[in-house]
């Protein structure tokens, strides 16, 4: 069974891509602020799926934040 995908590692891979520090990223921050574009967004998606979560991009990218973002992933994860 493939690991669960946590709120932190989420924010933790997100500020990995964005070269910056995970405290500093909000969970209701608009992740495009902080320069996410849609490159990154594929390449964490990809990441995820990889570790079995099954996400859409289009999903993902109708967010813009790690609030929305985890409430997608939590009704995967149910």
């Amino acid at each position: 069974m493939p690991e669960a995908l946590t709120l932190e590692r989420m924010r933790a891979d997100v500020a990995r891509m964005l070269r910056e520090d995970p405290a500093d990223i909000g969970l209701d921050d608009n992740l495009m602020d902080w320069g996410l574009d849609s490159m990154r967004l594929l390449n964490l998606v990809l990441a995820w799926n990889e570790a079995g979560l099954q996400l859409d991009l289009s999903e993902i990218g109708a967010e813009t934040s790690l609030s929305g973002w985890w409430k997608l992933v939590q009704q995967r994860q149910a």
